[in-house]
């Protein structure tokens, strides 16, 4: 069936995109992969298909996921209520273990599995292993706690490195090893993992896919997109409580990553298909971009 577009646009359309390809070539982007793209079949597809291209490019590429929605939907299986704190979820010892064969099992082998089904080459990963993520109990300063969740302490990036080094896709699940040496596992946050593992990697780019255009003047207009933030201009947000919510994190770890290094970091809309090589390999680009004063 045609499409529509003649094999000189075709042709174009790649042109346009070689001085892309070459910036970016044999360097790193982390991408952080959640919400609508893990869920939807056809956008799921696309996210993937992007990560192969990019790869095959001479770009390294590397995904960090999490699986909020599939983690509810084993412990509703199981019989077991999710509890929520400050928009966090309760995670006690049953949880964990749930959390654990949801992320580090099910989800994980089934993206590695559907990005060699594209002919890309990908290592599965959690944050155990090879003491890739290394946390602490995540205790707030008022006392509040979150069972076994997990705050960052420190990355190993040297198994996401050889895997990088040997043409592979790393797919990286967000738990992690206890430093108190116990044997803990903890449930850490995707976005700050991502956002750790590319200030580990000196990565170029920090892609995170939301189900919003990006950040937004007003959450409820989405003509209100906010297309650059300097990481200065992200606490005066915050008082005017334009930044959020769910979005709030996000930003914050965005900050914490351009300020490491020389790289940008991007919040784009996960529910636009390719929107991954919209940002990477085009003028457009998409989505707010956050960089560093």
């Amino acid at each position: 069936m045609s499409t529509g577009v003649s094999d000189f646009d075709r042709a174009q359309i790649l042109i346009q995109a070689l001085p892309y390809i070459q910036n970016f070539y044999g360097k790193t982007i982390v991408v952080k992969y959640g919400g609508n793209a893990m869920i939807r079949e056809g956008l799921k597809e696309a996210v993937l298909s992007d990560m192969v291209l990019l790869s095959l490019v001479g770009i390294h590429v590397v995904l960090v996921h999490g699986g909020g929605p599939e983690i509810s939907n084993m412990l509703q299986r199981v019989g077991k209520q999710t509890h929520f704190v400050n928009g966090l979820r309760y995670t006690d010892d049953e949880t964990i273990g749930i959390v654990q064969m949801v992320l580090a099992g099910n989800i994980n082998k089934e993206l590695v599995c559907r990005l060699q089904n594209m002919k890309g080459r990908a290592l599965g990963f959690c944050g155990i292993d090879g003491g890739i993520l290394q946390a602490k109990k995540l205790v707030e300063a008022d006392g509040t706690e979150y069972g076994q969740v997990g705050e960052v302490v420190h990355v190993d990036a040297g198994p996401i490195q050889m895997a990088l080094s040997n043409g592979y896709i790393p797919v990286v699940a967000t738990v992690a090893q206890g430093i108190d040496g116990g044997g803990q596992v903890y449930n850490v946050n995707a976005d700050t993992a991502a956002a750790e593992i590319a200030i580990a990697l000196n990565a170029e780019k920090l892609i995170l896919l939301t189900d919003t255009k990006g950040v937004l003047k007003d959450a409820h207009d989405e003509n209100t997109l906010i297309s650059e933030i300097r990481a200065s201009e992200v606490a005066r947000l915050r008082e005017d409580k334009i930044i959020e919510g769910g979005m709030l994190p996000k930003l914050e770890c965005c900050v914490k990553y351009v300020n490491s290094g020389k790289g940008k970091a991007h919040i784009i809309d996960g529910r636009i298909s390719h929107s991954i090589l919209i940002e990477m390999l085009s003028d457009e680009g998409i989505g707010t971009m956050i960089r560093k004063d």
